[in-house]
């Protein structure tokens, strides 16, 4: 059978309408593509008459009405498997980085159901990532859904390289990268930096142990629509498939950088569609939207999705509605605070104002649980000194309240730490802190271990024995 052939109507940016002969009408979701341009459309909306309203994976520029489509009969489909690994692809699966085409044997399309309630499984398991703040305040879950919240310019990105560096190293899984919307110079760093650190092989690609799929920003909004699909259809396809040792399923690392450029782009596309805008001009399918990406971020019975997602927060406000509704699907929140950022303490991640479901006796072990909330109780209680330190000085609290400040203070120091990634601007290497001696450096210090020690050894150290040594240095 023939493939039905329509031809474009009208075109308003990345929204393309072509109309079809009415008894073959593309269904929804369904792949365009233009005879005599190398172009991708993606159905949105059936509007009577034969007529469907598409997206356009890639620019508009150049198209003119009356062009020839033809339907595909599929949603876009993307190349899966081994073929992927040490690969940079766009929202389509085509190749980015001269290294050839992706060889791939299977092909599956970007739309597709979550597992059932059945097939899914919760997973208890600790993911240790070496970073002080997150492992003893916020501690993730492997096949857990993290979220790194944060304004311009306080370390998002960073704050990913580091995890993706110290966990992909540790962690002999599979990773996979998704740029939505981000700029390409850091998509650009972040696979030379995997090809230094050794996780993609340039000599023999089928041993790298990451694929990235781009949608920058300077693509079309319909491509950076797509893209985190693109990515999470490549994750699933290593979690449910079946390895060389006859196994079935993996355990996957899934990095999206940025989500909130996910929402950004449905956005743009949506007053396009003829939607009528809801609050502070979001879609008004913002929660659905969400809620069919982040669905299929999940754990099975035969394999995890580890999801690590930054989420760019417009503004510095919690509140807008794109932060406030991914925060609803997520395990652990690590919020990036500029006021700390401003004190020079990175990663500056906010002690209070981060939350983990994790952190519960019953999963991490009392003593865990215990030095946690302690640190949170001591940051709490400088916090509400603060004002009147502002206004009457130190000289006027109780003896009490001093050594809490002072403890505080070295709390928040030894809550930094350099990173590898960072090196190039702290010229120091990073450090990798195993849990017990971060939970053994805390308890230390809010036990009053630590107190004739000066704050400014525990500042941008490793461990508390690193602390020791350099307050030896200063005295």
């Amino acid at each position: 059978m023939a493939t039905p052939e329509g031809q474009i109507t009208q075109i308003i940016g990345a929204v393309i309408d072509v109309e079809f002969p009415r008894e073959s009408i593309p269904r929804i979701y369904e792949a365009l593509k233009l005879k005599d341009v190398d172009l991708t459309l993606e159905v949105q909306q059936q509007l009577g008459g034969g007529v469907v309203r598409t997206i356009a994976m890639g620019s508009s520029e150049g198209l003119k009405r009356g062009l020839a489509v033809a339907a595909t009969g599929a949603p876009i489909s993307v190349p899966v498997g081994k073929g992927t690994l040490g690969r940079i692809m766009d929202v389509l699966g085509k190749p980015q980085d001269n290294q050839g085409p992706v060889k791939a044997d299977e092909y599956l399309p970007i739309h597709r159901p979550p597992p059932s309630f059945e097939e899914q499984a919760g997973g208890q398991d600790l993911l240790v990532t070496g970073i002080k703040v997150i492992d003893l305040l916020v501690p993730f879950a492997k096949g857990g859904k993290v979220g790194l919240f944060g304004g311009a310019g306080v370390g998002k990105t960073v704050n990913m390289l580091e995890l993706i560096n110290n966990i992909a190293k540790q962690y002999s899984g599979l990773s996979v990268f998704a740029g939505v919307g981000e700029r390409t110079r850091e998509g650009n760093d972040f696979y030379h930096e995997m090809i230094e650190s050794g996780v993609i092989d340039k000599g023999n690609l089928a041993n790298s142990k990451v694929a990235m799929v781009y949608g920058q920003m300077n693509e079309p909004p319909g491509n950076r629509l797509r893209v985190g699909l693109t990515g999470l259809t490549m994750a699933e396809y290593f979690r449910d498939e079946r390895r060389e040792d006859g196994g079935k399923g993996r355990d996957v690392l899934f990095f999206v950088d940025n989500i909130y450029r996910y929402t950004l782009a449905g956005t743009e596309v949506s007053a396009l569609l003829g939607r009528m805008p809801s609050a502070v001009g979001y879609q008004p399918t913002l929660a659905e939207e969400m809620g069919v990406l982040q669905e299929r971020i999940t754990s099975t019975k035969t394999g995890s999705i580890t999801s690590i997602q930054a989420v760019y927060v417009p503004a510095d406000d919690l509140t807008d509605p794109s932060p406030a509704t991914t925060f609803a699907h997520l395990d652990a929140t690590v919020v990036l605070s500029r006021q700390i950022a401003s004190l020079g303490i990175y990663p500056a991640v906010d002690p209070l104002d981060s939350t983990s479901r994790q952190l519960d006796p019953l999963v991490v072990g009392e003593e865990h649980y215990n030095t946690a909330r302690g640190v949170q109780a001591v940051l709490q209680r400088y916090k509400e000194l603060q004002d009147i330190i502002a206004i009457l000085g130190m000289d006027e609290l109780s003896e009490e309240d001093k050594l809490t400040v002072y403890r505080a203070r070295k709390v928040q120091r030894f809550l930094s730490q350099p990173f590898n990634v960072a090196k190039v601007f702290t010229g120091q290497d990073g450090k990798i802190v195993p849990l017990k001696d971060t939970i053994r450096g805390f308890k230390g210090i809010i036990g009053g271990e630590y107190d004739a020690l000066p704050e400014q050894a525990f500042y941008m150290v490793g461990s508390i024995d690193e602390a020791l040594e350099k307050a030896k240095t200063l005295q």
